[in-house]
């Protein structure tokens, strides 16, 4: 059953990047915003169950101590890394009830196929897309920890820095069809709508490292007239000088991987950036972020290059398309539309293919900037 083997694939995945962490790193909070790789692995299992278990069979509830740890609306996430049971038998208790799970899953698929969320295999598709995007979640974990590994002795000399003078895609003005209808996409993708878009131009690639390094060479991390009120306090206050993921001084600079620390790609995609750095970036190259009804108009048509290499910000929050229903539960986006998170299209490196697809909208608050995530200029 494809689905099923799809899922068990990301099981296998995720099993075996918790197993090849030491015990004690399995178990460390390496950043604020991100829980360590045990409670990923464990949420997602837990997670399987209730879906399959209590809402589809109409199950009990999982054990209590199971539901105080893995379900985030119960555990603070400074508090999951003491709690997580020992790496083994925790990676034993994921492994079998992963297993139990897709076996449960083929014999419901069988025996209930008209169920409202059995249907075409939706809650399978579902739950490989929440595995997937924990795995990228783990990604993240992974470059926090290397941030936190010692520094190399030697280093590589970063690129030269280059002013940005992209070459731009147009988009004539006029009416789009935007949003998805597939059965796959998120309750924030749905429904496809048509919008009226003015004409503008999309830079045809993502900003570039060696053009980053021309605005932090321009000093537009000490410009306050390129950042908003709000970007410039936070800029002011967290003491921020370079993207997340660089390390080092001027000149000998290198990008921390989850693998480690590699040379500066001076054509590869900025990663590591904050909304607010995004659009300070925008400002001093004299343009804007896109709204992603112009990203992804231009996306749909496969003009734009470097999709999905680094996520992109775009210069709006996220919002509910007209007709909006939540679906499957109102926790998946409702809660965002509040008009600071903000949106990014497109995926990085480590996006799986269950959720790389045109229509896919992620968000996240100004400050955050432990994603992959960086921007495409807009005028």
């Amino acid at each position: 059953m494809q689905g099923v083997d799809d899922l068990a694939a990301l099981h296998d995945e995720g099993l075996a990047r918790a197993a090849a962490l030491p015990c004690d790193e399995l178990r460390r909070q390496y950043h604020p915003d991100l829980s360590p790789v045990g409670w990923h692995i464990g949420h997602c299992a837990l997670t399987e169950s209730y879906w399959l278990r209590e809402i589809v069979l109409g199950d009990s509830p999982a054990d209590e101590s199971l539901q105080a740890l893995y379900f985030p609306e119960n555990s603070r996430k400074d508090r999951r890394a003491t709690a997580l049971p020992p790496r083994d038998e925790l990676l034993a208790w994921a492994d079998h009830t992963h297993r139990d799970n897709r076996a449960l899953a083929t014999e419901l698929a069988e025996r209930m196929p008209e169920h409202a969320l059995l249907r075409d295999g939706y809650l399978l598709d579902f739950l490989a897309q929440h595995y997937a995007q924990h795995l990228e979640t783990m990604a993240y974990v992974l470059a926090q920890r290397a941030l936190n590994a010692p520094e190399p002795e030697a280093r590589v000399g970063e690129p030269a820095p280059r002013s940005p003078a992209p070459e731009g895609v147009a988009l004539a003005g006029g009416r789009f069809l935007l949003g998805s209808n597939a059965l796959a996409a998120y309750d924030n993708e749905q429904p496809s709508h048509e919008v009226t878009l003015a004409s503008a131009t999309l830079a045809r690639d993502p900003v570039g490292n060696a053009e980053f390094l021309a605005f932090i060479e321009d000093g537009g991390y000490r410009r306050p007239e390129l950042w908003t009120t709000a970007g410039w306090h936070w800029r002011e206050t967290a003491g921020i000088e370079q993207p997340v993921f660089w390390r080092g001084a001027s000149g000998q600079r290198v990008e921390v991987t989850p693998d480690g620390p590699r040379a500066l790609s001076p054509d590869a995609p900025v990663a590591g950036l904050g909304y607010w750095e995004a659009d300070a970036f925008a400002r001093w190259a004299g343009a804007r972020l896109p709204h992603e009804h112009e990203w992804e108009a231009l996306a749909t048509d496969g003009a734009l290059r470097g999709v999905g290499q680094a996520w992109e910000w775009c210069g709006n929050a996220l919002f509910p398309y007209p007709g909006f229903r939540a679906f499957p539960y109102e926790g998946y986006s409702m809660p965002w539309f509040d008009g600071n998170h903000y949106v990014l299209r497109g995926g990085s490196e480590h996006t799986r293919d269950a959720v790389r697809r045109v229509s896919f909208r992620n968000f996240y608050e100004p400050d955050k900037r432990h994603l992959f995530a960086g921007l495409r200029l807009a005028w």
